[in-house]
């Protein structure tokens, strides 16, 4: 793996990046593309700007195989595309001039996340001066994120190898753009690196719905009973499923990379990271209330001033039980799932035995109040819900 990045990341952390960190995005208008490159036929243009009309919605098991037609026929929708995104092993990278970027210890890989797209379906959904990029990714090429182009330090002509599968760079676009996604693909060279599970449409309807109709229209065409969230244009930061968390990018960005591998003896979805990430980034200490907490390093100041507060204001009995930080697998110990945060050792499981994950969540509303201040997300409010969880979303409330 890239120690460079591995190390800076640690030093900004340790004088506290997690707690000065404020996470923007801001939408560009033109990709960073290689100057010399023959352009190839275009599709036919789309000359009418879209409008900021894009509605997000998402369903935590996926998107049904045939959604995508479903919708198409809608009278309701004027445009749509559905994008697969799973995460994916990087094996190895190279600079545009052939130079070793990223090259994680023997028998390891690097967890990527990575969106595939129809390309004519998804250029509409990019900026007219942004839409070319379709063309690489038609060919097989990649389109970087902001943020992935900037923790790994690759520019465009720069080459990801998935095993034996090969993706150069062909440009890089804002975070929006991307879905906050690492990579950017077509759909077949998605399936040729592992990524196809449907998991969320973006949706352009007629006229000017409310997003309880456009939900109303979704919902017509999904299996009775499905769970499905809907956004409307401004609602989240991140248009794309699982919105109300960070993507693993910025988590990346804030607190380290690691590369992993199966885990051996254990089932399938569970990890052993690098050693050498873990040795830097996770470790042991006693925290009141809790015990004995195995967590990343930069958040036990978040979590001691959570515990803090919670003693201040005398409700200690609101914490009867800690069930683990760290934790290196899978969501849901399910390998087909992205990882869990768990895996970065920034969320902790409190009073478990009253809140099973997918049970209504039974935990104080003062102990959930007290955290979020700090910072952490409440996976209660998460539409399976998840009563024990709390992970970090933002640096407290009162940071300066």
């Amino acid at each position: 793996m890239n120690a460079r990045r591995a190390g800076g990341v640690a030093a900004a952390l340790v004088v506290g990046l997690v707690v000065g960190a404020v996470l923007t995005l801001s939408i560009q208008g033109t990709a960073i593309m290689p100057e010399e490159r023959d352009a190839p036929s275009m599709p036919e243009p789309i000359l009418t700007p879209e409008l900021p009309d894009t509605f997000l919605a998402w369903s935590p098991g996926g998107m049904p195989a045939r959604f995508a037609d479903a919708v198409a026929e809608m009278p309701q929708i004027r445009r749509a595309v559905v994008v697969a995104s799973d995460n994916t092993w990087l094996t190895k990278s190279y600079s545009a001039d052939g130079e070793v970027v990223d090259d994680p210890p023997p028998t390891f890989s690097i967890p990527l996340e990575v969106a595939a797209v129809d390309p004519r379906a998804y250029a509409p959904f990019l900026p007219p001066a942004d839409r070319s990029v379709t063309v690489a990714l038609a060919q097989g090429k990649g389109v970087l994120g902001e943020s992935s182009a900037r923790l790994r330090g690759l520019a465009p002509g720069a080459v990801l190898r998935f095993g034996g599968e090969r993706v150069e760079i062909a440009a890089i676009l804002a975070d929006e753009l991307v879905g906050a996604h690492e990579l950017l693909v077509s759909r077949d060279m998605g399936r040729r690196i592992g990524v196809t599970r449907n998991r969320y449409a973006l949706l352009v309807p007629q006229g000017e719905p409310t997003a309880r109709q456009v939900t109303v229209a979704v919902r017509s065409v999904l299996p009775t009973g499905t769970l499905v969230r809907v956004r409307a244009p401004g609602d989240t930061p991140y248009f794309r499923h699982g919105d109300a968390v960070l993507p693993p990018v910025k988590i990346k960005e804030l607190f380290g990379e690691f590369a992993a591998k199966p885990r051996e003896g254990w089932p399938a979805g569970f990890l052993t990271a690098d050693p050498e990430w873990v040795r830097t980034y996770i470790d042991t200490q006693r925290v009141p209330l809790l015990g004995t907490v195995t967590c990343h390093i930069a958040l036990f100041p978040q979590i001691r001033g959570a515990i803090r507060e919670l003693i201040r204001r005398g409700l200690e009995d609101t914490i009867t039980s800690y069930s683990g930080c760290w934790a290196p697998r899978h969501i849901l110990g399910d390998p087909n799932s992205g990882l869990s945060h768990h895996a970065w050792g920034i969320a902790i499981d409190v009073n478990v035995p009253q809140n099973p994950f997918g049970a209504p969540p039974n935990q104080d509303p003062r102990l959930v109040e007290v955290f979020e201040e700090w910072g952490f997300i409440w996976g209660g409010r998460f539409i399976v819900p998840d009563g024990m969880h709390f992970e970090y979303h933002r640096p407290p409330k009162d940071a300066s």
